[in-house]
């Protein structure tokens, strides 16, 4: 997908379980938004009605026999709606998008934690996304036994949150790989410091891609 002048961006957050994307995604629209950045906030599995109701079943602890491919196909299928109803049309008519996950956490998830080879997942991503990609990923990334402990106070455990912990282990590896793999996009936030030093690192992070996107 080609860039005019006009195009928007997207931006994406990443992280394993209890990693701060939710405690932090107010804070990053909030300082787009003063950057005077026209801004669409969204997430995934979910950011349509079919994909909202996709998400539910995802998460849904009652589907604890879900096959790997059945989630797998899913998560692409609230995808394609989600880039054709939502996200696509908006960075063509000039917002940025931010979204709360996107085909990074299937290869982190699917892929790592899962098991699935990255091949079959490119294969899906090839059909369903073409060649759109984030301009920005911004991984939250920390130690997992840590990670675990913040989930777990946060209440009631969704079905991935039920995993085992070399689940997480491997989804991490994942999410690094990708960052070795790509680094021109991702940047990557040490979620284990204070909230106040994650949001300095976000700060440094939002001003320099804003001022290069101008």
């Amino acid at each position: 997908m080609g860039r005019t002048q006009h195009r928007g961006r997207f931006i994406t957050l990443e992280g394993g379980e209890g990693a701060g994307k939710s405690t932090n995604l107010d804070y990053i629209r909030d300082r787009l938004e003063n950057a005077g950045v026209p801004l669409l906030l969204t997430r995934e599995p979910g950011g349509t009605p079919l994909g909202e109701k996709v998400r539910d079943m995802l998460l849904d602890p009652d589907n604890s026999h879900m096959s790997s491919d059945a989630e797998l196909l899913l998560m692409f299928a609230a995808r394609a709606q989600h880039l054709q109803q939502v996200i696509l049309p908006a960075v063509e008519q000039g917002s940025w998008v931010l979204c709360d996950r996107f085909t990074d956490a299937t290869y982190a998830y699917q892929g790592g934690g899962r098991g699935i080879e990255f091949q079959r997942i490119q294969v899906l991503e090839e059909w369903v996304q073409k060649d759109f990609q984030p301009d920005l990923t911004i991984l939250f990334d920390l130690d997992v036994t840590i990670g675990l402990e913040r989930a777990g106070n946060r209440g009631a455990l969704d079905r991935f949150e039920q995993e085992e912990k070399t689940f997480f282990e491997k989804v991490r590896h994942a999410y690094l790989e990708r960052c070795r793999e790509q680094p021109h996009r991702f940047r990557i936030i040490d979620a284990e410091q204070e909230l106040d030093a994650v949001r300095r690192q976000l700060d440094h992070v939002i001003d320099e891609f804003v001022a290069a996107e101008r």
